[in-house]
């Protein structure tokens, strides 16, 4: 099943009172390239992801984002050091009579002392919360999958329909190929005919110069292999596996031989024929740059 590298997929959802989104989309790379957004107090999660991630997917520059947030409880729990509070204000009031300074202490200042107030961070059940986060990012691959699959879809009916333009247009090019070999054998002969009028002429001379020419400019075997290839292309996109990096080296292949089929043509039917089929060739190089 042929799949684009170009897509996206999202899911959200309460679980165990937090509020987890899993989000992906990702682009055309040569390889598997990830990168995350995920919360700090949530780091371990990040390998698990990718590994997740990279178990459904082959190619492409994905970028992954990560929210969970919890609704019931905190994960953090804050409390309150009184006797360094204490110390704090008793200290500076210590400073008002020496200083002469109005005792103007409020609740808003000592708050921002130093170790006033602690902070702990709830101990995470690491493997609780990646259970669940799997299921809402299994939910968000699977539409993130399914969309490269629709993608991937169009990508090969696009090459399909060019596959035939390409088979007829060669077709073309090998008719144009005896047509052309025919026209030079009755040139020749009508040349030769004007030099040496009252003598007569050795068929197998001019038999011979018309093979020499069609030997020069014979197509058939460039024809059939590019013929072949399309053959291998068909059969490579009904493979349910990644094809990009086989269809890639293919499609080298198609350029090799049209541009061989391009040099050996010496007229301006079959040239433009060649020009029509390499530009064929170009489009569907730029549609598997899109397959995984």
């Amino acid at each position: 099943m042929i799949k684009s590298m170009t897509g996206y997929g999202k899911c959200s959802e309460v679980i165990n009172g937090r509020e987890i989104s899993v989000e992906l989309k990702s682009v055309n790379h040569r390889f598997f390239e990830f990168s995350s957004r995920i919360p700090r107090a949530y780091g371990f999660l990040d390998e698990k992801i990718k590994s997740f991630v990279q178990s459904k997917v082959a190619r492409g520059k994905i970028e992954a984002y990560v929210s969970v947030v919890n609704r019931e409880t905190s994960d953090f729990q804050i409390s309150v050091n009184e006797a360094v509070a204490k110390g704090y204000v008793e200290a500076l009031r210590t400073l008002c009579e020496p200083l002469e300074l109005q005792d103007d202490l409020r609740l808003s200042t000592v708050s921002r002392f130093p170790d006033v107030f602690t902070v702990l961070k709830e101990e995470t059940d690491e493997e609780a919360l990646w259970l669940d986060i799997k299921s809402v990012a299994e939910k968000a691959v699977e539409a993130f999958v399914n969309m490269r699959t629709k993608e991937g879809e169009s990508l090969k009916a696009d090459i399909l329909s060019r596959l035939v333009l390409i088979e007829d247009m060669v077709s073309k090019v090998n008719e144009r190929s005896a047509e052309r070999n025919e026209e030079y054998r009755q040139r020749l002969y009508s040349k030769i005919k004007e030099v040496v009028e009252s003598l007569s002429l050795d068929d197998n001379r001019i038999l011979t110069e018309a093979a020499i020419f069609a030997d020069k400019t014979a197509v058939d075997e460039e024809t059939t292999r590019l013929v072949s290839h399309i053959s291998q292309m068909r059969e490579i996109l009904e493979l349910n596996e990644p094809v990009g990096r086989k269809l890639d080296f293919l499609i080298q292949e198609f350029n090799r031989e049209a541009n061989t089929i391009g040099s050996k043509c010496q007229d301006t039917e079959g040239a433009r024929l060649v020009v029509d089929i390499k530009s064929e060739i170009e489009k569907i190089r730029e549609q598997i740059q899109n397959i995984e």
